[in-house]
């Protein structure tokens, strides 16, 4: 490609863009050092406002040399450039290259100024690349569908402007332009899987089938649209499907979705919850268990740091309950006492105020739930088992054994500040007081409201 061919590329890209300064991801490596010199020509990209920002992961002995040449590469440009020394990298589950890219994304995330655009130098291979690989995880059409050109991101967009150039063409400008860029060696390290891929596979494809790499591009954008497609109509089922509590969903309907939208809904709606999302094979497993559990149960699938739970006509999304401490005694003599998953107790004045001063009142204990535990609640004549209390008040299985149990002189006298026996009552009107509990890690459910 000349070099008058890519600039009116990237000028064509730019024309598209919403309004911005132009922020380039600056590596160093050849396909950065194309982007960024080839912005920096006089134009429209300078007008906006053109900086760079190089990331420094220490990852390499000679990682110092080459933030160097990305300092004195840009001010030969005249950019802007800010180069950022980034804390040590830690290898996740997926691997030291996709720990890094992690790191340096969340570092321009923190960089970015609101309206700015990130310009990374992604191309045609990379993109291959990025589809094989969504391919061998067994991705759908949002993977398989590749990297986007423009994308929100942080307080601005994310803008790809070289995704449908092949490699080949950025290496003709740097060598027309007479660029020089940094080479990283673990760009070699077959062991990483993208550059198993790029050395070892997409050669062996390409010599067998010469235009491998633009029917995988043409693929990508087939299965893009079909992800963007996809992706409206679970916003729309989602709305159908989704729960008063938003941490709620309608399990029967979700089931009833056609199969195309059952992950994405479940994901968008994690997604909006703030949960992380589950693998395609967790997902399975919801669906079997909630085909064949009985309605007498309680199925649960777990991942990471979250959780999915069912209980009569809703699935509940929440983060994954921490067991609670055997045999734990709490005594309680001060306004407040502090539960061991996060939350409290308190006594709060009858006009909702918290009571500053100590509480003149008996010495309370405070449980948990052991089995086999009754209750007379106030205005009642019979002495009932807790277990089915809890259950008639609606409150889901694992939740009723986290609901603090207080007990004045061994006699149970409220559970949480949802019911009170007879004695409770009289204790807080004596003290022109309420009880009120805040759940920690466990937030009951809108049917479990206080009784007063």
């Amino acid at each position: 490609m000349s070099t008058t061919a890519l600039i009116e590329h990237l000028q064509s890209g730019l024309a598209r863009l919403p309004p911005g300064p132009i922020v380039v991801a600056f590596s160093g490596g050849l396909d950065s050092s194309v982007l960024l010199h080839a912005l920096a020509s006089p134009g429209p990209a300078r007008e906006r406002g053109l900086r760079a920002l190089h990331v420094d992961h220490g990852l390499h002995a000679d990682s110092a040399q080459w933030t160097a040449h990305c300092t004195a590469f840009a001010a030969r440009l005249d950019v802007p450039i800010e180069a950022i020394k980034a804390g040590p990298v830690t290898a996740s589950g997926k691997g030291i290259e996709d720990a890094a890219r992690a790191a340096r994304y969340a570092t321009f995330a923190g960089k970015l100024r609101g309206g700015e655009v990130l310009a990374v130098a992604q191309h045609a291979d990379d993109q291959a690349e990025t589809v094989l690989l969504k391919l061998l995880r067994g991705a759908g059409p949002e993977g398989l569908g590749g990297m986007r050109v423009l994308r929100e991101f942080a307080s601005g967009y994310l803008w790809r402007p070289l995704l449908e150039l092949p490699r080949a063409q950025l290496k003709d400008y740097a060598l027309a332009q007479g660029l020089n860029w940094v080479e990283d060696p673990s760009n070699s390290n077959t062991q990483l899987r993208r550059n198993f891929l790029r050395e070892e596979i997409l050669p062996k494809l390409s010599a067998r089938w010469p235009a491998a790499g633009a029917a995988i591009a043409h693929s990508a954008r087939w299965a893009r649209a079909a992800a963007d497609f996809i992706e409206q109509e679970a916003q729309r089922a989602l709305a159908r499907v989704q729960g008063v509590d938003p941490a709620t969903l309608a399990w029967r309907a979700w089931l009833d979705l056609p199969e195309a939208l059952r992950d994405p809904v479940l994901r968008r709606w994690l997604r909006a919850l703030g949960l992380d999302e589950p693998a395609h094979f967790h997902v399975a497993e919801l669906e079997r268990q909630l085909h064949g559990a009985a309605e007498d149960r309680s199925p649960c699938v777990s991942w990471e740091r979250s959780e999915l739970r069912r209980y009569r006509d809703l699935l509940y999304a929440m983060p994954a309950l921490a067991p609670m401490p055997a045999d734990w005694r709490g005594d309680w003599r001060a306004p407040s006492l502090q539960l061991p998953d996060g939350g409290q107790l308190e006594w709060r004045q009858r006009d909702g105020t918290a009571r500053a001063a100590r509480v003149d009142a008996p010495a309370l204990t405070v449980r948990y739930r052991c089995g086999g535990e009754r209750l007379k609640p106030a205005d009642t004549t019979h002495t009932r088992e807790l277990r089915l209390l809890l259950q008639e008040a609606g409150i889901p299985p694992w939740q009723r054994d986290r609901i603090p149990l207080i007990h004045q002189n061994a006699q149970m006298i409220a559970v949480g500040d949802l019911i009170l026996s007879q004695a409770g009552r009289e204790l807080c009107d004596r003290l022109h007081a309420r009880i009120v509990w805040s759940p920690g890690s466990a937030r009951l459910v809108d049917s479990a409201s206080p009784l007063r």
